[in-house]
């Protein structure tokens, strides 16, 4: 299909009936004992919302200012052709990365190499395996953070990447069997900004791009792209009501903008039946509008499917650049040149399109962090000579140098697995001296995948101890240091005796040793795990998403049959997220439980530096374990529940994930969110909170200047025909026009059919800015960041030994339909054995606001809020109120949150009630026009366009 057709089909609107839906899909998609709608009735079944034209450009607000004007000096110079090919990737396998755009070889403008992951660079050789997202997350060390940022951008670097792709924040988590989880960090949105904006600031502080994905709702890997191995024709609409989006999903996307992320990848699903990548709300009003975003918005690989309306709707690059992997036709490429030229794109679209692309550069200083013979690898073959366009098996070349680009990374990377490393239970087994007369280590996760440590293709198989998911977010392991050879080495160094069992289902030899294990007094150590990815490989009838969350390769029984025979059992689980532990967690023979993540490629050695000591455990956990998957709020749909269109997926817990979800259900967790050991103690002591004068809040106003243009664009189409001394690659994404018609270039027997783009869309005048939104800074308003209150308690390290604590600060605001507590900071601080320590934290204005629909912006509630101190979310020793007297609570205007009530199931806006009043602006994939004499609502979100 070509662009233009794949517009104008499109085009017709395909009005959804609001219907109720059918029977629960299987598994429930919300669990059978929590109560259906928790909290938003805007999360709803075929979900619409307005649209929002035009696409807000970029006016370099903050520290982006000079990296624009550079951007605008150089595009300035730049021809129709030259600035769609800064926008265009060339093809999948077209080049050497997984995605790459088109050069500029005129002014010595290179193409940009896109490439995975957030773990470490992916498909190529001499690079590190980084502990993933979730591992890292479990230090709750914002320096770790920044420095495991810094480190995998180096390796980027120095590989010749421009851009890596990541860190993740979408999924954040909001089901526990969601494929790619462990590729983000938690199901907090406090945790996962902190730690979002850190990894990005480490990342582009080494001199590259990072682009923060998947932009947004896109919490599961089932319907993702709708298609095989289902009849599904659309991928899945996460259906997000306003209050949700913004207090839960949008808000660590936020962190990231405001640390200056230089790029967002949009997801493949659907927000509110509006394709991510062409949704005008979420891209023009929250994200370039409301959160003053200055990069450039990339789209997932193949997650574009529509070319005009992509583009009007705040898309500003297309990767890989063809409409299906390798399938030589493109949504832009020569349809946008096409597009610009009959007016249905205008130039200032373009042309801040390849502003934000160019500032990018500018604003990492790619210029001066370039690398010989860049990129030094290619994607599709560790072979030193192969094809440069691999896919048309063209220009033989050396495309691999092989270059070792991780210089003493190895340590950190130790050092990142071991201090994310949880300790869940220890009856004083831990730590191992080293010096125990046998030891025995049970379990496939302890040794070596048959295949070797990179045997499975983007790890797509679960043989051998678990150190990252699988799928795009992965890296290919230099070495992987098991389990079983470094207990191996420990024991060795001092003198003794250590046997395994790595065969999961050898019950016979599995009783015998635990039984000798017992006789002798020694230590049974148990190796189990769980895994997950992406959804385009299968492991083990796992489609991405994990089926249960229950352990794999028989764990539960390899850890029955070892405990009913060996006294001292510790477990050590390597897993993607949490598991049910019910079976063996208060087994008297179980003597200590280890969640050890995915660590990465030290994972041996990390464990070891647990078990032995060496390294006293500090890691909380990023997520709740409870006692049967019915405890969690909300689950994957794993079935079709709207026929061939959009599953539907509600989110009708609304901010109740993970711990707010036991919470507000009244569960008890097995390990609560936070929660992890030690092996000394700690007590909390002397609360104090201090406030501070903060200027009033004021709700930005204004308009933006006019959208500028960049040099002009010859009406000549005959300037724009392909170069007749350029050799044409089969499948690859030019520029160019094949004719000087217009229509005969597109190919398109629909082209110039009579079709009504967005209003708004081509309006270049001054608009205004949100009320939320900023003219400072990007990230939103300046003032959501003042700082009310500094928090400060006292931490008492009352063990023998010197360890790590992390201190957790929790807030209650108040309302009804608040959670219990949110996590507002933390710190990780090591005190000495009987020392003490000052524990201090922030509350800004945004840590005591709620998201008010009908102002469009942050208020404080005249409700009650209490801060909170302690070791987990359930520990809270320490607590005091707020005194928020003389606080500016409110922006001026209209609010839903008059004196008493802050109801987060009031969806509507100004004149719109939550029922069939509100306008119907649907299609499937977002292209429709605003009805005659509608304006946008000022509060309805629920969204499309």
């Amino acid at each position: 299909m070509t662009f233009m057709r794949a517009v104008l089909l499109a085009a017709v609107p395909l009005a959804f009936a609001q219907v109720d839906p059918p029977g629960p899909p299987f598994p429930n998609s919300t669990y059978p004992n929590a109560t259906d709608p928790l909290t938003d009735s805007g999360a709803m079944w075929n979900e619409t919302s307005p649209p929002s034209y035009p696409s807000p450009w970029g006016t370099g607000l903050g520290d982006w200012s000079a990296a624009y004007a550079s951007a605008q000096a150089f595009v300035s110079q730049l021809t129709l052709t030259e600035k769609v090919n800064l926008t265009t990737g060339v093809g999948w396998e077209g080049e050497k990365c997984v995605g790459n755009n088109g050069a500029i070889p005129r002014l010595g403008f290179k193409q940009l190499c896109m490439q995975d992951s957030p773990l470490g660079v992916r498909d190529t050789d001499f690079v590190s395996a980084f502990p993933a997202g979730v591992t890292i997350a479990a230090t709750w060390d914002r320096a770790l953070f920044y420095q495991r940022g810094f480190d995998m951008g180096s390796e980027h670097r120095d590989k010749g990447v421009d851009v890596q792709l990541g860190p993740v924040v979408g999924p954040i988590g909001r089901t526990p069997a969601g494929g790619r989880n462990w590729e983000g960090f938690a199901p907090d949105p406090v945790l996962s900004g902190i730690a979002v904006a850190q990894t990005v600031k480490g990342i582009q502080a080494a001199g590259i791009m990072a682009c923060t994905k998947h932009y947004i709702g896109y919490e599961q890997e089932h319907f993702r792209q709708g298609a095989p191995p289902t009849s599904v024709t659309e991928p899945i609409s996460s259906n997000i009501d306003d209050v949700t989006m913004h207090e839960l999903y949008l808000w660590p996307f936020a962190d990231a903008v405001r640390a200056g992320t230089a790029s967002i990848m949009c997801s493949y699903n659907q927000i509110n039946n509006s394709g991510a990548c062409q949704n005008s709300w979420t891209q023009n009003y929250l994200l370039k509008n409301e959160l003053g975003f200055q990069g450039f918005i990339m789209s997932d690989w193949s997650g574009q499917h529509s070319g005009v309306s992509s583009a009007l709707a705040g898309m500003d690059m297309t990767m890989p650049g063809d409409e299906g992997f390798d399938s030589g036709t493109s949504f832009w490429g020569t349809n946008l040149t096409i597009a610009v030229l009959n007016g249905t794109v205008p130039q200032w679209r373009l042309d801040d399109m390849a502003i934000r692309i160019v500032a990018g550069w500018y604003y990492v200083d790619r210029e001066a962090n370039q690398v010989a013979n860049a990129p030094t690898f290619s994607s599709w073959t560790l072979d030193t000579y192969n094809y440069q366009h691999f896919y048309a098996s063209e220009d033989y070349t050396q495309v691999n140098y092989h270059l070792d680009v991780r210089d003493e990374h190895a340590a950190n990377i130790r050092n990142f697995a071991a201090k994310g490393t949880v300790l869940l239970k220890n009856n004083g087994a831990l730590p191992l001296s080293g010096k125990e007369k046998l030891t025995a280590v049970f379990g496939s996760d302890a040794s070596e995948n048959q295949y070797g440590p990179n045997g499975c293709s983007d790890r797509g198989c679960d043989n051998g101890t678990l150190a990252m998911g699988w799928g795009s977010g992965t890296a290919n392991f230099p070495y992987l240091v098991t389990p079983l050879e470094a207990i191996k080495a420990e024991v060795l160094s001092n003198g003794k005796s250590i046997e395994d069992v790595i065969d999961d289902y050898a019950y016979a030899q599995q009783n015998a040793l635990a039984r000798r294990v017992t006789d002798v007094g020694g230590a049974c150590i148990v190796f189990v795990n769980a895994d997950s990815g992406e959804g385009y490989i299968v492991v083990d009838d796992n489609e991405g998403d994990r089926n249960n969350l229950t352990l794999w390769q028989n764990g539960d029984s390899l850890i029955r049959n070892v405990t009913t025979f060996c006294n001292n059992t510790i477990v050590v689980m390597h897993t993607v997220g949490p598991v049910l532990v019910d079976s063996f967690y208060d087994n008297e023979n179980v003597t200590a439980i280890i969640w050890a993540g995915l660590p990465g490629q030290e994972s041996g050695n990390a464990i070891t530096d647990i078990l032995y000591g060496k390294v006293n455990p500090g890691g909380k956990s990023v997520f709740t374990w409870g006692a049967s998957r019915g405890e969690y709020g909300a689950d994957v749909i794993y079935e079709p529940n709207n026929g061939v269109l959009a599953p539907q997926e509600d989110f009708a817990e609304g901010v109740f994930i993970d711990y707010r979800a036991f919470d507000k259900l009244n569960e008890t967790p097995i390990y609560e969110f936070g929660f992890g050991l030690s092996y000394t103690t700690f007590s909390y002591s002397n609360l104090q909170i201090a406030a501070h004068s903060a200027p009033a809040y004021a709700p930005t106003s204004g308009d933006t200047p006019s959208a500028p243009t960049y040099g002009t664009v010859s009406n000549n189409t005959a300037d724009y025909l392909f170069p007749a001394d350029i050799e044409r690659i089969p499948a690859y994404i030019y520029p160019y026009l094949n004719s000087t018609s217009l229509s005969a270039s597109s190919g398109d027997p629909l082209y110039a059919i009579n079709y009504t783009f967005p209003a708004g869309a081509y309006d270049s005048s001054p608009q205004p800015l949100l009320a939320a939104g900023s003219k400072v800074a990007p990230g939103g308003n300046a003032a959501l960041y003042d700082v009310l209150f500094t928090v400060s308690a006292t931490v008492t390290n009352t063990g023998g030994v010197e360890g790590d604590e992390v201190p957790q600060l929790y807030l209650n605001l108040g309302g009804p339909n608040d959670p219990k507590v949110v996590l507002r900071n933390f710190d990780r601080i090591t005190i000495a054995a009987g020392a003490s320590a000052t524990f201090t934290a922030d509350i800004t204005r945004r840590d005591v606001s709620n998201w008010d629909t009908v102002a469009q912006d942050w208020v404080i509630s005249s409700y009650t809020k209490t801060a909170y101190v302690g070791s987990s979310s359930r520990k809270l020793p320490l607590s005091a109120t707020l005194d928020l007297s003389g606080v500016s609570t409110s922006p001026s205007g209209p609010s839903s949150y008059a004196s008493s009530s802050h109801s987060s199931s009031s969806t509507t806006a100004a004149g719109y009630s939550s029922s069939s009043s509100i306008p119907t602006l649907t299609s499937s994939y977002g292209h429709h026009s605003a009805p005659s004499g509608y304006s946008r609502p000022g509060g309805y979100y629920s969204t499309s366009a």
